[in-house]
């Protein structure tokens, strides 16, 4: 697990925890909040397991690379709304503001971790095919 990921799992907890214990306006939109950032730790935090037991070994009719792909992108767009939505919603309440700041932060990590997933996967994928 890269350096990135671990980080964006911090942020998207420091940003549950913030939106949490803060006073909600709109309870819809913080709601959605909540609801993004745990997923998208639980998603991480499976990912994780997987790796870490060597589970992927055993479930060979997974694609563990294409599934971690497409979590990072669906869970990282779904927190670029989450964010937008709590940021434009929060009226200057300071809570719901660091909720949306490390939403956004949590959004540029995870971005962050797709490409280094994509860029690793494509150049040990190169250099295999190049030996």
């Amino acid at each position: 697990m890269s350096l990135a990921v671990f980080v964006s799992q911090v942020t998207l907890l420091i940003a549950f925890i913030c939106v949490r214990s803060s006073v909600w306006i709109d309870y819809s939109a913080f709601s959605y909040f909540e609801v993004v950032t745990i997923c998208d730790l639980i998603m991480i935090l499976a990912f994780y397991l997987v790796h870490l037991f060597r589970f992927y070994r055993v479930l060979t009719c997974i694609s563990w690379p294409l599934s971690e792909l497409l979590h990072y992108v669906i869970g990282t767009l779904l927190l670029l709304i989450a964010s937008i939505v709590a940021a434009s919603r929060s009226y200057s309440q300071s809570g719901l503001v660091a909720g949306a700041i490390f939403g956004f932060l949590a959004t540029f990590l995870c971005l962050a971790s797709v490409w280094l997933s994509y860029k690793i996967s494509c150049v040990t994928q190169s250099t295999d095919a190049a030996v």
